[in-house]
């Protein structure tokens, strides 16, 4: 079923360094733009869903390009509110190995992060939208943002709309007063569909069940514990997904996911995903395979394999976005892992 919906958040200018390489290990970086929210709604309009992004940009030649780039993947921009000021910038130096990938944040003082309640008009973006989604990383970035992001849920909400949130934790940006669980416990609980990975869960939001992130090893009755107890604190959440990585190198995962609704708790396929070329952006790539799976299908089973076979493609591609088609996607979840050249 085609839905329309609006994503909320920061897109980046991203500055990754060439291959593996170092920082400025050579004089050049790569230019392109990146974000969770943004990802999502590019995922989204590639399969077909009317894709809307809201945020702040900057005015001048270089929010214009980031405008453009958003257009040319049929991301409606008309919410995007153009004010004087920066972009924020990350720096990508892509792991290798047992060397893990680096992210650097060059975000302070950026136009989202100026941002504060009622510089948006919900009720005008919301008109026509049925899902509204955002994620944890914009409510780290400043006070006002956190609050315009509450703000953005509550009118979601009011509207009748779907609201899904990615708990996405970020350590080097919560420095602005407030903890992680203090603002995000209140905003999840204006929220429908939780998308997060374990650390997420335990430390957005306090949640805890005993599961070691580091092992490189599932144990999935943990994970249909967390998922249970999710549930239980936040009795909102008609549905939590969890995406389950095994870390076997910064070039070779294991790759599956979770989820626990009413109709009980599912796991996915598991994928050996070697060789990886980009890892960043595979939890938003979920996040909008969920979306269009739990739209489209109406099975839950169905909507987590779409969402598990949609970021497992991500991690072959390079950039942000995730490029890939649903019939790319479901051709995987048919079990077409072959890799084998298309003529």
């Amino acid at each position: 079923m085609t839905k329309t919906i609006a994503t909320f958040g920061e897109i980046m200018l991203r500055l990754k360094s060439p291959g593996r390489e170092r920082l400025f290990q050579s004089p050049m970086l790569e230019a392109t733009f990146g974000g969770g929210e943004a990802n999502v709604a590019v995922s989204l309009a590639n399969y077909g869903h009317p894709a809307k992004f809201v945020t702040a940009l900057p005015t001048g030649e270089i929010g214009d390009a980031c405008v453009g780039e958003l257009r040319r993947h049929a991301v409606d921009t008309s919410a995007i509110r153009r004010v004087p000021g920066r972009l924020g910038i990350y720096f990508l130096e892509t792991g290798a190995n047992q060397r893990g990938s680096n992210v650097v944040y060059d975000r302070a003082g950026s136009a989202i992060c100026e941002a504060r309640p009622g510089d948006f008009d919900w009720p005008t973006i919301f008109a026509g939208v049925d899902w509204f989604h955002l994620t944890g990383i914009t409510p780290a970035l400043s006070e006002g943002a956190a609050a315009l992001s509450l703000e953005g849920v509550m009118a979601a909400k009011a509207a009748g709309l779907t609201v899904s949130c990615d708990f996405n934790y970020r350590g080097k940006l919560w420095k602005w007063g407030k903890t992680a669980p203090e603002v995000m416990g209140e905003l999840v609980r204006h929220v429908d569909v939780g998308i997060a990975n374990e650390e997420d869960c335990q430390k957005s939001l306090g949640v805890t069940v005993d599961v070691d992130v580091t092992s490189g090893e599932l144990d999935l009755a943990k994970y249909e514990a967390l998922t249970a107890k999710m549930l239980e604190v936040f009795p909102n959440l008609t549905t939590m997904a969890i995406t389950l990585r095994e870390s076997r190198s910064a070039d070779a995962n294991g790759w599956s996911g979770c989820l626990r609704d009413a109709s009980g708790f599912h796991h996915s396929r598991s994928y050996e995903i070697t060789d990886i070329v980009d890892r960043v952006g595979g939890g938003d790539s979920f996040g909008g395979g969920l979306i269009h799976g739990l739209l489209t299908y109406g099975d839950s089973q169905q909507a987590l394999e779409f969402a598990v076979a949609a970021s497992c493609l991500k991690h072959s591609i390079d950039g942000d976005f995730n490029r890939v088609t649903t019939a790319e996607v479901t051709k995987l979840m048919g079990g077409d892992a072959s890799g084998r050249v298309s003529r």
